[in-house]
C-alpha cells in the first residue's frame, strides 16, 4: 500500500478508536462545557508549539464557540524565531505559572489543555496555578505516550494526563508520527493535530446541540464575509462581554 493511503486508513481507524474509547469523556466535556456556558463562566484553551495549533483552531473562525479565549503566548508559538526557541521556553521551569497568573481564570472556569506528551514544565506549571485559581482542567493528551516519559518539572512529579479533571486520550503512537519506512528510523506524519481538531469541534458540537435544547442561542461565530455577520458576532460581544478576553 502507497504510505499516503496508509496513512488516510490510519487516520481513519485512529478517529473511529477515540469515538469508542473517549465517548464518555467527550460527553462529560460537552455536558461541562455547556454548564460554564448556562452560567456564564469562562472558557480558555492552551498549548504550545504544536500543540498549540488547537487554540488557533478554535479561535475567531466561522462556526466556532466565540467564547473560548486562546491563550498564545507568542514564545511557545510557532512563528517564534529561531522556532528551537519555543523548546527552551516550553521546558522553563516556572514559566506556566507566570501565564496562567496573567490570564484571567476564575474559579469554576474551564481551561481546555492539549499536551501530547504532558510531559513539560509550562504546561504542568500552567496546570498547577490554573488549578489554585479553581479551573477545572479537560486534557487532550496521548496517554501511552505520557506513561514512557518522566515529567520534566523540578520534582518530576505528575503528567498532564494525572493533574486533569477530565482527560481525553488522542490514542496516537508514542513520539506522535505514525507511517515507518523500511531503513528510517524516524516515523513520519503525526496525527494528534488532525486527531486533536476533531475532538475539538466534536464538543463544540455537541455543546451547540445541547444550548439549543436549554433555548439558549450558541455564541458561535458568524462569517464576517457574509452579509450581516459583523453585526451578528457584534452582539456576541456585547452579550459575552465579560467571558471574552481577545478583544
Amino acid at each position: 500500500m502507497k504510505k499516503y493511503l496508509e496513512y488516510f486508513n490510519y487516520i481513519q481507524k485512529l478517529l473511529q478508536e477515540v469515538f469508542t474509547e473517549e465517548k464518555d469523556s467527550l460527553e462529560k466535556a460537552i455536558s461541562l462545557i455547556t454548564e460554564k456556558i448556562k452560567n456564564k463562566k469562562s472558557i480558555f484553551i492552551f498549548g504550545a508549539s504544536h500543540a498549540g495549533i488547537l487554540s488557533e483552531e478554535v479561535f475567531y473562525r466561522a462556526g466556532g464557540l466565540a467564547i473560548i479565549n486562546p491563550i498564545l503566548e507568542s514564545s511557545i508559538m510557532l512563528n517564534t524565531r529561531p522556532v528551537t526557541f519555543t523548546s527552551v521556553m516550553e521546558r522553563l521551569p516556572g514559566y506556566g505559572t507566570e501565564i496562567a497568573k496573567k490570564t484571567n481564570i476564575k474559579e469554576g472556569d474551564i481551561v481546555i489543555c492539549h499536551s501530547v506528551s504532558g510531559r513539560n514544565p509550562v504546561m504542568l506549571d500552567f496546570v498547577n496555578e490554573a488549578k489554585k485559581k479553581g479551573a477545572i482542567i479537560l486534557a487532550i493528551t496521548n496517554v501511552k505516550y505520557s506513561k514512557t516519559v518522566k515529567a520534566r518539572t523540578l520534582n518530576g512529579d505528575k503528567r498532564l494526563f494525572e493533574l486533569a479533571d477530565i482527560v481525553i486520550d488522542n490514542h496516537g503512537e508514542i513520539g506522535d508520527a505514525c507511517i515507518s519506512y523500511d531503513g528510517l528510523e524516524q516515523k513520519v506524519a503525526p496525527s494528534s493535530t488532525v486527531v486533536g481538531a476533531t475532538i475539538v469541534n466534536s464538543i463544540i458540537c455537541g455543546v451547540v446541540e445541547e444550548l439549543l435544547k436549554l433555548n439558549i442561542t450558541p455564541p458561535i461565530f458568524y462569517s464576517a464575509n457574509l452579509d450581516g455577520g459583523d453585526e451578528k458576532n457584534s452582539k456576541i460581544f456585547k452579550d459575552y462581554k465579560d467571558n471574552i478576553f481577545y478583544m
